[in-house]
């Protein structure tokens, strides 16, 4: 059985019960979603994603037919736990994020630690992610590089964070809300 033969076999098994999968968005361009992830989103059971009015218009343009579940910073603790019952009972989950990929700088990192404390399979489905796209775009030094995430909201700690920022040699990463 030849890479593609094996690749197609998978696309068949997939979703599986029990399995979180952290899927991989487009950042702005819908031809950016893989064929397996736009397959994945389509067959599987719940899809937890950040904003469900934002990830439902790509997923109905996709044909995904999952019941959504918004989960984002606010709503994490008490979600999280639904989630890992979901998983307890068999249903496939896809974790999206409303561009990118999920987990980084956001509760997904909670999703994927718990689920596998609890011994559940996390598989991720590649896809873009907006520190590497900045990064490979930005036209500066890529071989050595850090990535802070998002700032704290609060001026003396987010001055502090920036000071120390500035005294690395190497290309920094941040992330910042549009509306900040």
């Amino acid at each position: 059985m030849d890479f593609e033969d094996k690749d197609i076999l998978n696309q068949r098994l997939e979703p599986s019960p029990g399995v979180l999968y952290v899927v991989g968005t487009p950042i702005g361009n819908l031809g950016d979603l893989s064929p397996r992830a736009k397959s994945l989103l389509q067959k599987v059971s719940v899809i937890a994603c950040e904003d469900t009015r934002h990830s439902g218009h790509m997923l109905k343009h996709i044909g995904a037919r999952a019941t959504l579940l918004s989960f984002y910073q606010h709503n994490a603790r008490h979600r999280l736990s639904q989630l890992l019952e979901l998983l307890k009972g068999g249903k496939s989950l896809a974790l999206i994020s409303d561009a990118g990929l999920p987990g980084i700088s956001d509760p997904g990192e909670e999703l994927v630690a718990a689920s596998r404390k609890l011994g559940y399979e996390v598989i991720c489905i590649p896809g873009p992610c907006a520190a590497m796209t900045a990064l490979v775009s930005s036209g500066l030094p890529t071989k050595r590089f850090c990535f802070e995430g998002f700032l704290p909201s609060k001026g003396s700690q987010r001055n502090s964070l920036l000071n120390t920022i500035s005294q690395e040699k190497r290309t920094t990463i941040l992330y910042e809300a549009p509306h900040r």
